[in-house]
This record gives C-alpha cells, sequence and structure tokens, in this order.
C-alpha cells in the first residue's frame, strides 16, 4: 500500500507583507479637479461682491466706521457754532461716558489716511477729552461724506446743527460771512439762497440784517450767540446810520471784557439806546416780536408768546432728564 503524504499548516512566515492601502482612502472620497477649481472660484466671486457691497455702501454714506480721532481734522470747515458751552460739553461728555456715541459724525476723504470734519464738532471734541481721561479707545463712529463740492459740506453743517440744536441769528449771519471769505460762494447773497434755502423769505431777512454786525463786531464780541433778534436788527440799523459805531463799539467791548452775556448785552444795547430814543433809527426798521426770549443759562433758550402766552424751551441743555423733571413739577400740585 502507498505511503499517504501527511499535509501541514501553511507557515505566514513564509508571506511576504501585504501592501499598506490606508492612505488610498475609499474611491468615494476622491474629488476631480475640477471641483476644486470650481469652489475656489466661487469663494473668490462671493468675496468680490462682499467687497464691491462694502464699497458702494461707504461711497453712498451708508456704512460707519471707526475712525481715528488723530486723523479728524477739525478745521477744514469754519465752524458755524462761535461758541463751545461748558456746561453743555460737560453733558455731552456725562452721555458718552454712560451711553457711548449714537450719532455718528459726518467726514470728507482728504487722502493719506487723514478726514476733514463736516459734522459733529462737539462729539469729536467731547471724545478727545474722554480719551484724555483714560475713556474710550480714541476712536470716532464717523459716516463718509462725498459732497460734490465745499459748498454742499457747509450746508450739510449747517443743517446739522439747524435740526439738532438751532443756531442764533448771528452764528447763521457769520457762517455765510465766512463761506464768503473761504471762497465757497462769490457772493453773501449766494450764500444766504444756498445755506438757508429751507428757511423762509422773512428768515432769510433777518439773517441778512446781522451780517452788518458780523462784519463789525466778530472777534470783540464774546457772546454773540445770546444776541436777540430785536437788539440785532436795531445793531444793524444803528451801524447802517454811523460808520464810525463800529469801532467805537469794539473798542468799548476791548476795555469792558464783558464778563457774562447780561454784561455784553448791556453794552450793546446802551450804545444803540440813543438812536431809539432821538430817531435816527425809524422804527419801523424794528420788527416788533411776537414773542420774548430769555436765556436762563447757557444752551437754554425761553420764549414766551405775547398773543397765547405759549412757552417753548429749547436748547442743547434740554436733555431728556431736564425735560421729565420740568414735567415732573408741572404735574406737582402747590400748596
Amino acid at each position: 500500500m502507498a505511503k499517504r503524504k501527511r499535509l501541514t499548516p501553511a507557515n505566514p512566515d513564509f508571506l511576504g507583507a501585504a501592501p499598506e492601502t490606508k492612505s488610498m482612502g475609499p474611491l468615494g472620497g476622491m474629488r476631480a479637479p475640477i471641483a476644486d477649481v470650481a469652489s475656489q472660484a466661487s469663494a473668490t466671486a462671493a468675496l468680490e461682491e462682499l467687497s464691491r457691497e462694502m464699497q458702494a455702501a461707504r461711497q453712498a454714506g451708508r456704512m460707519i466706521t471707526a475712525l481715528p480721532l488723530s486723523q479728524i481734522r477739525l478745521d477744514h470747515l469754519v465752524r458755524d457754532r462761535v461758541a463751545s458751552d461748558d456746561d453743555d460739553m460737560a453733558t455731552l461728555m456725562a452721555s458718552l461716558r454712560d451711553r457711548g456715541q449714537q450719532a455718528p459724525i459726518e467726514v470728507v476723504a482728504l487722502g493719506q489716511g487723514e478726514y476733514g470734519l463736516i459734522s459733529g464738532w462737539r462729539r469729536c471734541t467731547a471724545l478727545a477729552k474722554l480719551h484724555s481721561e483714560g475713556v474710550g479707545d480714541g476712536t470716532v463712529l464717523a459716516i463718509e461724506r462725498r459732497p460734490d463740492d465745499a459748498s454742499d459740506a457747509y450746508l450739510a453743517m449747517v443743517e446739522e446743527n439747524e435740526i439738532r440744536v438751532g443756531l442764533s441769528y448771528f452764528e447763521r449771519a457769520r457762517i455765510a460771512v465766512k463761506s464768503v471769505e473761504q471762497g465757497v460762494f462769490e457772493t453773501e447773497k449766494q450764500a444766504l439762497l444756498h445755506l438757508f434755502r429751507s428757511a423762509s423769505r422773512a428768515k432769510r431777512s433777518k439773517i441778512r440784517s446781522f451780517l452788518g454786525v458780523v462784519r463789525a463786531l466778530d472777534g470783540a464780541l464774546r457772546y454773540p450767540q445770546a444776541i436777540g433778534e430785536r437788539l440785532g436788527l436795531q445793531l444793524s440799523a444803528a451801524l447802517d446810520q454811523d460808520a464810525d459805531l463800529g469801532p467805537r463799539l469794539c473798542q468799548n467791548l476791548t476795555n469792558s471784557a464783558p464778563q457774562g452775556t447780561e454784561a455784553e448785552l448791556k453794552i450793546l444795547a446802551d450804545a444803540v439806546a440813543p438812536n431809539v430814543k432821538t430817531g435816527s433809527v425809524k422804527a419801523k426798521t424794528v420788527t416788533e416780536e411776537p414773542f420774548s426770549t430769555h436765556i436762563p443759562r447757557s444752551g437754554l433758550t425761553v420764549r414766551v408768546h405775547k398773543g397765547d402766552g405759549r412757552v417753548e424751551i429749547s436748547g442743547a441743555a434740554l436733555t431728556p432728564d431736564l425735560r421729565a423733571r420740568l414735567l415732573l413739577w408741572l404735574e406737582t400740585p402747590t400748596s
């Protein structure tokens, strides 16, 4: 009988190692090069579209950006506000400290990282003072405007102040005079028609009457914003009648150095009183005001109408807190 051959299990040591396949990955995970190219193109297109939208928003004045205060030129335009009240500034600083900046300023790009201020001088000044005290990051929220020319920039400044706190007749006339001196307008008539085009003809006429007061007394007055309509019209008429009145008044104001609005207004009233009494200035040139104006403190104007007794209170110092306290006082019954 033939002898059978015994079979033994295979020895794994005789076989070589299988090739490593973990780096190959599943076939389903492989991406064609065209897919990567399409994805990158889509991302690039989206980024370019976003950039265009942001640029368009910036040019249209729809984007608010934070700009360093050091890059804002406050003297880009001749300012229409002739005085900055300490109480008003303290109130504004307190509001900025507690609530932050609520309204952006308006600027125009000047190149080389600089911006010219159009409106918002008080906010810039208050933020700079706060930053010097260690409050804030030294930036201001701003909207970039692109006025067609300098006249539009001046118009934006005037309209912003007219809406927010209102300008005195002296300040309105002064910005008209200064804009002509700066070459923005050729004549004062053009300046009045452009800067105060939304005002009535009667109001522009009163502003025009103050032009002579500005030319004669600007720089000599410490509290020009306190000159009321009636006194201003009297001064205008007196200056027209007496060419030497302007220099005399300037000298008197310099020598007297009045401390406070009442003292300065008395000097002006005394200067026109002789003309009013003797009749050298016709009474019809002074229009009777339908209301009396009182300035209990800087930044607060109270008008009492003579007809119906209506009382109007306005000004930068009329804060929401003061308004609430006034209403509470009025609602409290008197004993």
